[in-house]
């Protein structure tokens, strides 16, 4: 049995941001004429329970992702309502255990032709293959798994949140930037932490930086009470600049830091986090998108809300730029050269042909402050420095999708 949530309606974009996307339009894609219609954009979240083990975790709020997705849903509505486009949002919660496949089939038979999933990468994967989803366009907002924009790409799947090699490469750049390439890496003991692990080596490798030490946290006991003891015998290692964390639920990272046996900073998936949205984060405009998910959610916009704003906003700038409702050339259109879109993150959103992954810049940040944003200056590439972050072109193991670089 899913679960169904109705979408609340948030704040308007602003004037200016409106006067922009009504400018944008796309030559020859379509015209206002026939820019009339109804949108739906279907929801599929599914949110693993967390390990046992780990101790104090953060709860997330009961809306985490749900409240972006529906902020996206009224800013498109803002915008369409000026080309006659209505934007519905199907929202569908699935339960840990629970159907995605069901759940997706529910979505289908109500229309829903473009399809938001917030679930594992095992989930989106599996999601992909079904015969009902051949036709439709998912929007991959959470799962960084690399091996979905690799051998497991699917041609109806557009990534939205960034891979964990782009987060890696990001974090990578940054440090070498800041003279710090020699690298002790600490792994924890779940197969996301190995493939976390495996990025930042290949970060290190892309550029120039060494991997001093490893070491796996293979401890039983419960870190918040043994951290002063055990953490700075296991830290003890051969000299080494930043200590780089792969805990991606969080069950030891958080412990790391001002408890090593040399002082060096720490940076992963704990300490200096690469990531794609920050509640300090302000400028390019992202101040305003701040404030507004702020007075809508009661609380301040996290890196999932923010994954699930930018898929639901795909749609609505596609169908913005291209002046139609219609599935099938807005699907075309996304995919094609002519798109792109702001994420208030410094540099336009473009996809990658090759295995169906946005272009984006990632945040670097600490607990209560944005420190930089990755591609870092100096790190060029003859397309786009963002196409410096994750895999390349001449890279992709994806074979299922078209070659043509835009």
């Amino acid at each position: 049995m899913t679960k169904l949530r109705l979408p609340r309606l948030l704040n308007s974009v602003s004037l200016a941001a409106l006067g922009a996307l009504l400018l944008a339009g796309a030559p020859g894609v379509g015209t206002a004429a026939d820019a009339v219609g109804e949108i739906r954009i279907g929801f599929l979240s599914q949110t693993p329970e967390p390990p046992p083990s780990v101790a104090n975790p953060d709860e997330a709020a009961v809306d985490d992702g749900l409240a972006g997705a529906s902020l996206a849903i009224a800013d498109n509505n803002t915008t369409g309502k000026f080309l006659k486009q209505s934007f519905v949002l199907d929202s569908v919660e699935v339960a840990p255990d629970g159907d995605a496949a069901a759940a997706l089939r529910e979505l289908a038979g109500r229309g829903d032709r473009f399809v938001v999933v917030d679930a594992p990468g095992a989930t989106v994967e599996a999601l992909s293959k079904l015969p009902e989803a051949r036709n439709l366009l998912l929007l991959n907002a959470t799962a960084p798994d690399d091996a979905l924009r690799g051998g497991a790409c699917a041609a109806n799947l557009v990534h939205v949140a960034p891979s964990r090699a782009m987060l890696a490469d990001a974090l990578g750049q940054y440090l070498v930037k800041k003279r710090w390439p020699r690298w002790f890496l600490v792994t924890g003991r779940r197969p996301e932490d190995k493939l976390y692990a495996d990025a930042v080596r290949r970060a290190a490798k892309r550029f120039g930086a060494q991997i001093v030490a490893e070491k796996e946290w293979t401890a039983e006991s419960d870190v918040n009470r043994t951290a002063e003891s055990e953490i700075p015998v296991f830290t003890q290692a051969k000299a080494y600049d930043v200590l780089v964390v792969a805990d991606e639920v969080g069950e030891f990272g958080d412990y790391l830091s001002y408890r090593t046996a040399d002082p060096r900073p720490v940076a992963g998936t704990q300490g200096l986090v690469p990531t794609v949205w920050h509640r300090t984060h302000e400028q390019w405009g992202a101040a305003q998108l701040q404030s507004r998910f702020k007075a809508a959610a009661k609380r301040p916009m996290t890196a999932r809300d923010h994954n699930d704003w930018t898929a639901v906003r795909v749609v609505g700038e596609a169908a913005a730029r291209a002046r139609t409702a219609d599935p099938d050339r807005l699907i075309a259109f996304i995919q094609s050269p002519d798109f792109s879109m702001s994420a208030f993150r410094g540099a336009p959103l473009s996809l990658r042909p090759w295995d169906g992954q946005l272009r984006q810049p990632v945040l670097l940040a600490a607990d209560r402050s944005l420190v930089s944003v990755s591609p870092q200056e100096g790190f060029l590439h003859p397309r786009t420095e963002l196409d410096s972050l994750g895999y390349d072109q001449p890279e992709t193991l994806c074979k299922t999708r078209g070659k043509t670089t835009p």
